[in-house]
Formats: C-alpha cells, structure tokens, sequence
C-alpha cells in the first residue's frame, strides 16, 4: 500500500512550517492554478486539510476569486488573441455572451454555481465579454461559495480520517452529517442554478413541465 498518511503529514507538516505565510503561499497558488488551467479543486481540498474549515473556507475563498480574476484579466488584455478564437466559435459562448450583455451579475453568479462551460474557460471567456470588473469579481466570489464550502470541508473530513480510528461514534457521526448535508446542499443549489441559467441564456426554450418525473 501507498504510505498515503506519511505523505499527508509530510506536506501538513511543511505547510505548518510555513506559519503567517502558508494562506499566501495558497493564494498565490490559486493565481496559478487558474492562469494555466490546472483543477482548482484539488487545491481547494488541500487548503481544507491544512488550514482546517475556518482559515480553509477564507483562504480558499479568497484564493478562487484571486485566482479567477487573474485569468479574466489575462484574458482580457494579455491573450486576447489567443483566447477568443478557442471560445468565441462554441455555441454555449455566444448565447452566454449574449445573456451577459443583458445580466451580467446574474449570468455569472449563475454559471458560478452550476457552469455551462469549463470553469478555466468561463474565466478567460468573461475577459472577452463587456461585463464590468467589479461585477465579475462580486459574483465569481458569491457563486463559488458554495462549491468551496464543499471542497474545504472534503479536506477537513480528509484530515479527520488519518485519526478516524481514535474517533469516538459521536464525533464520526457529526463529520458524516455534515458532509452529507453541506453535499446535499450543494447539489440542490447546482440543480436550481442550471435550471435558471438554462432559461436566462436561451429565453425561448420552454419552462421546465412541472409534472415532468411526476
């Protein structure tokens, strides 16, 4: 078997050495993550894990929006070029940058909490589009709210389980329910959001039938 635990506490160990500095060094990590593409949410489970939930979901949060900010500014004035041909010609992207044009806030808090295209294209994609930066931002961070929660808590959870065996039932009993419940929230938001922002960015696809599934 993989000495999984030993890595574990080698890297929290680092990060602990890192003190005052380590939230830093996961912000401007994130910046990285978002500029080359890389998945955000695997450093979202790490920063879980090494900061635990308070000191996680701040620095994570702050971290994504950074992060997300970086590669719109990039998008919009360093790889213009680079990037419109890749995104202008998907169909998804034309109707989202015409929604945009309409509900900027909402269109992108929307595809925040349930996106219609890749998160690492949405953020250079919106550097195309006309919508303000303080828009963007304000909504980057309030959509990916809960998708962090998520993650931070994942990593939280993670770090609970190198000790999961000197738990009582009580405490295990209390991290179970709290992933399930913050999961099952996620995913509640997640489908609203899609359903929403399916109808914003094509006004004249029909309501959802409420019988349907009936």
């Amino acid at each position: 078997m993989l000495p999984v635990r030993a890595w574990m506490d080698a890297a929290l160990g680092w990060v602990e050495g890192l003190g005052l500095w380590a939230p830093a060094v996961f912000l401007a990590a994130y910046v990285v993550v978002a500029v080359f593409s890389l998945p955000g949410s695997v450093l979202t489970i790490a920063v879980g894990a090494a900061l635990g939930p308070v000191w996680g979901m701040a620095t994570a949060s702050a971290g994504a929006t950074l992060g997300a900010t970086a590669a719109f500014l990039v998008g919009r004035f360093l790889a213009r070029r680079w990037v419109a041909p890749k995104i202008a010609s998907r169909p998804r992207f034309t109707a989202l940058d015409q929604a945009v044009r309409r509900e900027g806030f909402k269109i992108i808090l929307l595809s925040r909490l349930s996106p219609i295209i890749p998160f690492a294209l949405l953020n250079y994609g919106y550097g195309l589009t006309n919508v303000p930066l303080g828009t963007y931002v304000l909504a980057s961070w309030i959509g990916m709210i809960p998708g962090t929660i998520l993650y931070v808590y994942l990593g939280t959870l993670g770090r609970a389980a190198t000790t999961w065996s000197d738990m009582g039932f009580g405490r295990r009993a209390l991290y179970v329910t709290g992933l399930l419940a913050t999961a099952a929230v996620t995913v509640m938001i997640t489908v609203i959001a899609r359903r929403t922002l399916g109808r914003s960015v094509d006004p004249d696809a029909p309501p959802d039938d409420p019988s349907a599934g009936a």
